[in-house]
């Protein structure tokens, strides 16, 4: 899962993103109000860690662009202010949650997790997505009705992590690439397609139903057969 740290203090977003890539996500930092909007408007970002007091423009009056723009990330606001005015502002304006400063990187951490869980199929650790189970810790994927395991890890585990949170959705295939390569890697579309025969192999092997489908000109779509149409 991707996340964006828009900080001004760039000491404190280096150890945030530190840690968050220990915890196996995938961090960018922008250091000022204006490129932080301009990036989290790319709508790429599963959460927004967004400071209040930045340079060029504030984290309130980004909140209210991107909300404008119906951006889907999750919004956790930071602030060295402790008054309930200004949590109150936050949370009316859309803010998913609020840290205040100084904090703890262990509360922060549990707070990041929350959101990107809230509203997903995941529970303990472990993703349910018709009959198959993505093991979080362990990176592995199984069948809930067979003795079928395989280890699935690196780009591999994130792509089908994020096409099991989107299970049913057209992903466009450009989409798709950013949120796991990003905008600055050397490989190409192909790349992804390499990764999507990967995922689909790791499939049969489990003996699952669920397919993973390429719709044309468009991108891809993990088909989750409904209980209800079996026979």
């Amino acid at each position: 899962m991707k996340i964006l740290i828009i900080e001004d203090e760039y000491n404190l977003a280096d150890a945030i993103a530190s840690m968050l890539k220990s915890k196996k996500y995938s961090v960018e930092i922008k250091t000022d109000g204006l490129t932080g909007l301009n990036e989290a408007l790319t709508d790429i970002y599963d959460l927004i860690i967004l400071d209040v007091m930045l340079p060029h423009k504030n984290g309130f009056e980004i909140l209210k662009e991107l909300k404008e723009e119906n951006i889907k990330s999750k919004i956790l606001m930071l602030t060295a202010k402790n008054t309930i005015d200004d949590k109150m502002i936050g949370f009316n304006s859309g803010a998913d949650d609020y840290l205040t400063k100084p904090f703890h990187m262990e509360e922060l951490i549990a707070r990041v997790n929350v959101q990107l869980r809230k509203n997903k199929n995941i529970s303990n650790d472990i993703m349910e997505l018709g009959d198959i189970t993505l093991n979080i810790k362990s990176m592995e994927l199984s069948n809930k009705n067979e003795n079928h395991k395989v280890k699935i890890i690196g780009k591999e585990f994130h792509l089908l992590e994020l096409l099991m949170n989107n299970a049913n959705q057209i992903m466009e295939k450009e989409q798709l690439f950013i949120k796991i390569w990003g905008y600055d890697s050397e490989c190409d579309i192909n790349t992804l397609e390499a990764y999507i025969s990967f995922i689909r192999k790791k499939l049969k092997l489990v003996k699952s139903n669920i397919k993973l489908k390429a719709i044309r000109n468009m991108g891809y779509i993990l088909e989750v057969e409904d209980e209800k149409t079996k026979e």
